[in-house]
């Protein structure tokens, strides 16, 4: 069948998706390679016109033949489908069920993994499909394994780049068509004016002259707005760079502002635990009582040829506690006289008799009245409990019969005071 847009036409419409119809019509549009350019855009053509399905039978189509010329090194419709390719699964992807759309995003990861297409196309394909996943208000489809464009392998770019990034993708989908229609037109320009190649015809030459001038002005058109994207992009970048310079400077005058500040403290603090330390230094440092020159902290390092005297505090009263020297006089207790039988005359006239000791003033008791008196002051007294039933009576431990406090017979009242042994004589009834 001979290559005309009819017969183009004709096989993209009776296409299937089985593999044996996508591989039939591969290898006719093949064999009419060099028509690339023009079955490249009856293809499109024919994408845009047909439905979600028959969309995706188009792709595995381009798929196809984009494989088979990779393999056979024969680049015509790896040029031809570039400037398209992106467009075209946008469109096929745009609108397409989940099941679609798993399948496109899976014959893209097979053109990353097998370097179908150069870089750049490549990416300006994968940035049609993030910006339609941006775009749904459903939830995000599964991206592609290691593509550029997964919104998962990282976080999102911040709100100051945002402007840069519509810039970068503008830029992207530029290089890209100029990526390809350069060499297009290049290669048009070299062939159509090798002088080593016969000149056709008028009418043949004349439409190749044609040819080659929509091609250069489409590459023109191309280069012009790959050129404009740069710029837009250069100024962004350059507006950035503004911004951020202006805001280091900000910054360099607050960091010295702060730095100052903070200097200033650290010296006030300083200087207010040096303070601290000469206080502590004045109340535990003893002072130089010497004639020399005496250095006190109280003085804040200062020197003074006059000694500081401290001031003790004044020495405090203590009570003696010193027993009473033997022999003084000890006036004999009532309690004791009264224990003794001791009548309230002879009691008056043992106390007036003036500074006696204890022994002397007993000289003049009956003897049973001094044995009773000693053994009461030789025996300590009882402490009375809550529940004795004594009715606060002391024991007292008595003085064996034989104790020899006082002599028995004359030859110890011989001894006595003679006002002393009278009053035991008229005691023990003259005796």
């Amino acid at each position: 069948m001979a290559y005309t847009d009819d017969a183009v036409k004709a096989k993209l419409s009776a296409l299937n998706e089985t593999q044996e119809s996508i591989v039939t019509v591969a290898q006719w549009v093949m064999f009419h390679r060099r028509h690339a350019d023009r079955t490249a855009t009856l293809w499109l053509q024919r994408l845009k016109d047909s439905g979600s399905n028959k969309r995706l039978n188009l792709i595995y189509l381009a798929n196809e033949v984009a494989q088979q010329s990779k393999a056979r090194r024969k680049d015509d419709f790896l040029i031809a489908f570039s400037p398209i390719i992106a467009e075209a699964t946008a469109i096929a992807y745009r609108g397409a069920t989940n099941e679609v759309q798993t399948k496109l995003r899976r014959s893209v990861e097979v053109w990353r993994a097998r370097q179908i297409f150069e870089v750049p196309i490549q990416e300006a394909i994968e940035a049609r499909i993030d910006e339609l996943d941006k775009s749904k208000s459903s939830s995000k489809k599964p991206t592609l394994g290691g593509s550029l464009f997964s919104s998962s392998s990282g976080p999102a770019a911040p709100p100051e780049i945002q402007p840069l990034v519509s810039l970068q993708i503008a830029l992207s989908k530029a290089s890209v068509t100029t990526a390809s229609a350069v060499p297009t037109a290049d290669a048009e320009y070299e062939k159509l004016t090798d002088p080593s190649k016969s000149v056709p015809t008028p009418p043949v030459y004349a439409a190749r002259l044609s040819s080659l001038l929509k091609s250069l002005a489409s590459a023109e058109g191309a280069v012009a707005e790959s050129l404009r994207a740069r710029t837009a992009l250069v100024e962004g970048l350059e507006q950035m760079v503004e911004i951020n310079k202006a805001a280091i400077m900000a910054e360099e005058s607050q960091q010295a502002s702060l730095a100052s500040r903070k200097n200033t403290i650290e010296a006030k603090k300083r200087e207010v635990e040096d303070g601290i330390m000469r206080g502590l230094s004045a109340e535990s440092s003893p002072v130089n009582l010497q004639g020399s020159t005496v250095s006190d902290p109280r003085m804040n390092g200062r020197t003074s040829a006059t000694p500081l005297t401290p001031t003790d505090p004044s020495r405090p009263d203590v009570e003696e506690l010193t027993p009473p020297p033997e022999g003084s006089a000890t006036p004999v207790p009532r309690e004791i006289a009264n224990s003794a039988a001791v009548t309230d005359d002879q009691y008056q006239a043992l106390n007036n008799q003036g500074p006696m000791v204890l022994g002397e003033q007993l000289t003049g008791l009956p003897a049973q009245a001094g044995a009773d008196l000693l053994s009461s002051l030789n025996i300590p007294p009882v402490r009375q409990y809550a529940g004795n039933s004594g009715g606060g009576l002391l024991k007292k431990r008595k003085l064996d019969d034989d104790s020899a406090v006082f002599g028995s017979g004359d030859d110890a009242m011989d001894d006595l005071d003679e006002d002393v042994a009278e009053l035991l004589r008229q005691e023990n009834g003259g005796r």
